[in-house]
């Protein structure tokens, strides 16, 4: 399975040169997340290290934010920066969310700056609920796509892979799972930059006959689209995310949360294991100090900061969603996230897909046949 790795580290793949020489604008709701500017700052100021193309456009309260601008010139000099009286509170009802924060708050603001082509991604901490609302509210749906969905990115044996919906539709029928299918293989070609990805469909078996009935149809319309974009791999279960068997897996949000949770709660676990059995006696301490390098290649790989960024697919803009907690290195890395799918046209891309592959979908058809066999 080719893929490209974001750190540079070897694998197959193409570069997509179109575009390179322009700059890349990047709004960000400043106040976000748990620690609102002390982690958006200096996590801004990370990126535009790695990427000295970005233009930033800053959304939030001057009175907290100037201050931390002033310790970074350089994302100052390459910054636009927007007072907002309000920011969207991380425990606020939904309904309070879009009253109060519609039209003015910084989480707003800064998905109102792709709506009006001010910017070219928009980065968040926020609630992910309040979010993804102003962001349907906002940017609106693409033409033919029912339900968004967000896909994040997992850390793999071979690198990386992309696993969407990760929460935000819960239940999908099949010409949905089509459609993440369709924006999931435009991601990886966008975050990978490889020509056709390959792409599973989560579950419970590999077996034709195993599955719900809504995952089988979905299965039966990608192999019928014939897909030059994507290489379709089949079913995968649920061992093959960590073992990077396809570049894409596609499942409905509820599985694809529970997912997501379960392999970082699993993380989170085997580091608490390695620590508690690595401080046990003066030995095994003195065989973590000879083992050093290889626990901190280990860290590396089990970093969850490093695959920050979750990618709300389907609406008419590109709106990142970085974990509420991270610092400021996990923020960065939800920002590089943002300038990867603007940088190589995500959204063009999934457009394209959409006009060459929904038009005469045979959901109806294809469900129905499944139906028959039974």
């Amino acid at each position: 399975m080719a893929q490209f790795r974001r750190d540079g580290s070897a694998v197959a793949g193409k570069e997509i040169n179109e575009g390179k020489a322009r700059v890349v604008r990047i709004s960000v709701d400043v106040m976000g997340g748990d620690f609102g500017p002390k982690v958006a700052i200096p996590g801004a100021a990370k990126a535009l290290e790695r990427h000295p193309d970005i233009r930033f456009v800053l959304f939030g309260n001057a009175a907290e934010c100037e201050p931390l601008l002033a310790q970074h010139p350089k994302l100052k000099a390459a910054s636009t920066f927007h007072h907002c009286d309000v920011a969207v509170a991380m425990d606020e009802k939904p309904s309070q969310r879009l009253r109060r924060g519609r039209g003015k708050s910084s989480m707003w603001q800064a998905i109102d700056a792709v709506a009006k082509n001010e910017a070219d991604v928009a980065v968040s901490a926020g609630n992910t609920g309040a979010l993804m609302a102003m962001s349907k509210f906002c940017l609106r749906m693409m033409a033919n796509i029912e339900r968004p969905a967000i896909a994040g990115i997992w850390p793999t044996l071979k690198g990386e892979s992309i696993v969407l919906d990760i929460g935000a539709t819960i239940g999908a029928d099949a010409g949905q799972l089509f459609d993440f299918a369709l924006m999931g293989g435009a991601m990886a070609r966008a975050l990978f930059e490889i020509d056709r990805p390959s792409l599973g469909l989560l579950n419970v078996g590999v077996e034709e006959i195993k599955g719900q009935e809504e995952v089988k149809a979905a299965g039966q319309l990608i192999r019928e689209a014939n897909f030059d974009t994507i290489d379709y791999y089949g079913f995968v279960e649920g061992d093959d995310i960590g073992r990077g068997t396809v570049d894409v897996v596609v499942t409905e949000g509820f599985a694809g949360n529970i997912a997501l949770k379960a392999a970082e709660g699993t993380a989170r676990q085997i580091a608490e294991y390695l620590r508690a059995a690595m401080s046990r006696t003066w030995l095994a301490k003195l065989g973590y100090i000879l083992a050093k390098g290889a626990f901190d290649r280990l860290r590396e790989k089990m970093d969850p900061r490093k695959v920050n960024g979750g990618v709300f697919l389907g609406l008419n803009g590109i709106v990142i969603k970085s974990h509420g907690g991270t610092d400021a290195e996990g923020f960065a890395a939800a920002v590089d996230v943002g300038y990867d799918m603007a940088r190589n046209g995500l959204k063009e891309k999934i457009e394209n897909d959409l006009q060459k592959y929904h038009a005469g979908r045979p959901v109806e058809g294809a469900a129905q046949a499944m139906n028959d066999e039974e």
